[in-house]
């Protein structure tokens, strides 16, 4: 999972924006719980892992003493250097079901890809198949329940990417949204039928952490964090944990 964007002309706002959103309970942030399911599921060492999607952190980077190899996959090349990762892999995850042979994985890393997702339930049958027996797939992605997030993921790509390039840390962050298992009940169903098991899911507040570049946007989602707060299946964020089957 991403960092939360720095403005670059103050270092220090990312910061001071985290501590704030602390002090108004909206916690914990999807980068906790992603934490806390990725140390519960990683063995403690010599783990095989993927990182699916690469974004310009990963999450499994504090976690590098445990992982004797860790490979990327995505279907673009990043724009930034991956110090963190052992090789990368260009490939689709709807499609290229051999891209890794089967039971490669001990865990699975998906940061906000599912919503990029042409055909979700390959693209869980494909990880899940990579996955070693009793491994781990840690996956986040954004809610469509928020009423934000719909409306975000239902704008036209004309207004969408352009409107994404405002909001995401840097333009070449804005891919093309589909959201097609985007809620917590279709996110279930679709791990389900991809013989995932032991499933642990979480909502989590994002939006102002997600559109913290600007002191606008990050008014806009801090807004939207607090109206969906109260109400768990709302919030803006899913994070989820499910097993390969032994």
């Amino acid at each position: 999972m991403s960092a939360p964007p720095v403005d670059r002309r103050d270092p220090g706002a990312a910061d001071r924006r985290e501590r704030l959103l602390r002090r108004l309970g909206l916690v914990p942030s999807a980068r906790d719980v992603v934490h806390g399911y990725l140390d519960r599921s990683l063995p403690g060492g010599g783990a095989v892992v993927l990182d699916a999607g690469c974004g310009r952190t990963s999450a499994l980077a504090p976690f590098r003493t445990r992982i004797a190899d860790l490979v990327g996959v995505d279907i673009h090349r990043s724009e930034h250097p991956l110090p963190w990762l052992d090789r990368f892999v260009l490939a689709d995850l709807c499609r290229d079901v051999d891209a890794f042979p089967p039971s490669t994985f001990d865990v699975i890393l998906s940061s906000f890809t599912a919503e990029h997702f042409d055909d979700p339930p390959a693209a869980f049958r494909t990880m899940a198949r990579w996955l070693r027996p009793g491994g781990w797939l840690v996956l986040s992605t954004v809610n469509r329940a928020n009423p934000i997030v719909n409306g975000y993921l239902s704008l036209p790509p004309s207004v969408g990417r352009p409107l994404q390039r405002v909001v995401k840390a840097e333009g070449g962050d804005a891919h093309r949204l589909v959201g097609a298992c985007n809620t917590p009940g279709r996110l279930r169903r679709g791990l389900v039928r991809a013989d995932l098991a032991d499933i642990e899911m979480t909502t989590t507040d994002h939006l102002a952490r997600a559109w913290g570049r600007h002191a606008a946007t990050f008014a806009m989602g801090l807004a939207g964090d607090l109206a969906s707060h109260p109400f768990a299946e709302r919030r803006s964020t899913i994070v989820v944990r499910a097993r390969r089957a032994d």
